[in-house]
């Protein structure tokens, strides 16, 4: 709990609330004296912040005695409850909500991260109140309460008069004896994990977007070496729980140790979202979120690019982003680059491409194995991953060529799985096939097709009588069907 007396205004609030949005979801609390005062900082709020209309919510009853000015912003009860929703909705842009006695009991969302308080509250009342914020969240180390109107005796108070198992649940409310010590502790191994890493550049006050960004990224290259995957994993841990402790006692902090916290927290982010799965990767999005992350910590009003050598975007099909990767400086960064571009492209495959799936998972998997085992250097597997990329994008123009739309290219390529099959046939005529093919299969696919042996056996008649009709070759003619079938069934979701 940090102290201070009762402001005037809300411009700590303000203040305050944007150095923590992009720590957890940014949800924050003002608990307001009356229904007087919080329509006086909701006025104060946008009057320092006017873009925040969407940002700021009030929440109390309407009154009939209610100035006209107040009913547009208070609302009705159908307001309100719409006002609960955007609340609770972690993605929607209602970040603070202004409230006096509602939501403060029974009303839970644990994303919550911090509650600012105008108004005096004891015992019971106090602790609902405060329960607000303590909800257990996804990486949520705890909740903030900013005390400005001196409850910290009060809890103290309340606190004992609860339980043993209920105070254990709140822990001591003093964030300079709990989070302070812990976000030090983490800070220095974050520290000895990135030893012989100078980040001395990224420190300086006066450092440059650019400086900044090539620590970042240089940073990121350094704990990707082959040979520290156990510290890159610790590291991953540790960075997160510094993050933790630094939403709860970042006012305590010195300037270097905010500096710290977000070279490290920049790199976690980085490096996250090149090892993670989900959604693909996304320069744009990279560098949005690193500026954010820079803007909210140290006060950052630059705008960084984390590859300022590549200004073509991600994209494994253009000529001139392999070009630029494989100019990079920061080599093992290019290979995370690539590995999470290709796996990405893989994945695609799962679900279109039954034979470029299992052709370029081996492919990565087998590059990836030697490269770990020390078989290839880091300029070998770069070669070997670049190559891959360009065979993908080759693939990718062949279809074209050949007038084949990406459905039927997954079927050519089932049908001339065997290379002898090119050998047997003019290239036209595989491609007469193939239109046949996917044409038939796509008239007579149902939902659920896959699941009915009759349906599954109807078609497997019907490739068959088709692939002879074509004279395809009898040694490949049952693995030809296997293969068609399997393709067929990727397209069961897109029904």
């Amino acid at each position: 709990m940090t102290g201070g007396k009762c402001a005037k205004n809300p411009v700590p609030s303000s203040a305050y609330e944007e150095n923590r949005q992009y720590e957890l979801t940014g949800k924050a609390m003002i608990v307001a004296y009356s229904r007087a005062i919080g329509m006086k900082i909701y006025d104060k709020i946008l009057q320092l912040r006017p873009e925040w209309t969407e940002k700021v919510g009030v929440v109390m009853t309407d009154s009939n005695k209610d100035p006209e000015e107040w009913r547009s912003i208070i609302g009705n009860k159908r307001r309100r409850d719409d006002l609960a929703k955007k609340f609770k909705d972690d993605n929607d842009p209602m970040k603070i909500a202004i409230v006096v006695d509602m939501w403060l009991t029974g009303f839970d969302v644990p994303s919550l991260a911090t509650m600012y308080v105008y108004k005096p509250m004891a015992g019971h009342n106090l602790m609902q109140a405060i329960a607000r914020v303590n909800r257990v969240y996804k990486d949520k180390e705890g909740g903030l309460v900013v005390d400005y109107v001196g409850i910290a005796s009060a809890l103290k108070q309340a606190m004992n008069d609860y339980t043993n198992r209920d105070k254990s649940n709140y822990g001591d409310t003093d964030i300079a004896k709990t989070a302070l010590p812990k976000f030090v502790e983490k800070l220095e191994v974050c520290r000895d994990l990135f030893f012989g890493f100078d980040l001395s550049s990224f420190m300086d006050e006066k450092a440059t977007d650019l400086t900044r960004a090539k620590s970042i990224s240089g940073g990121v290259n350094f704990i990707s070496g082959v040979d520290k995957e156990k510290q890159r994993e610790s590291f991953i841990k540790e960075a997160m729980l510094l993050r933790q402790a630094l939403s709860l006692c970042r006012s305590l902090l010195k300037p270097e140790q905010r500096y710290e916290a977000a070279f490290f927290e920049a790199v976690r982010t980085l490096l996250t979202r090149l090892t993670g799965e989900g959604k693909p990767l996304s320069l744009k999005e990279i560098n949005t979120r690193i500026n954010e992350l820079l803007k909210a910590s140290i006060q950052s009003e630059g705008v960084i690019n984390l590859f300022s050598d590549i200004d073509t975007g991600f994209s494994l099909f253009d000529p001139k982003f392999l070009d630029e990767i494989a100019k990079m400086k920061e080599r093992n960064l290019a290979v995370e680059i690539l590995k999470k571009l290709l796996a990405e492209q893989v994945s695609l495959y799962r679900r279109t491409n039954l034979v470029k799936s299992e052709k370029f998972s081996e492919m990565l998997s087998r590059a990836m194995k030697a490269y770990l085992n020390g078989m290839l250097s880091n300029e070998e597997v770069i070669a070997e991953l670049m190559k891959m990329a360009k065979e993908m994008a080759n693939a990718h123009a062949e279809g074209d060529a050949m007038g084949l739309s990406a459905e039927e290219l997954a079927f050519y390529d089932a049908l001339t799985r065997p290379e002898a099959v090119k050998d047997f046939y003019e290239n036209k005529d595989l491609v007469e096939l193939t239109h046949e093919l996917t044409e038939m299969l796509r008239k007579n696919r149902t939902i659920d097709w896959q699941k009915k042996e009759s349906a599954r056996a109807g078609m497997r008649r019907m490739v068959k009588k088709l692939l002879k009709k074509y004279k395809y070759p009898p040694e490949g003619l049952e693995d030809a069907i296997a293969t068609v079938i399997g393709q067929c069934e990727m397209w069961t979701d897109s029904i």
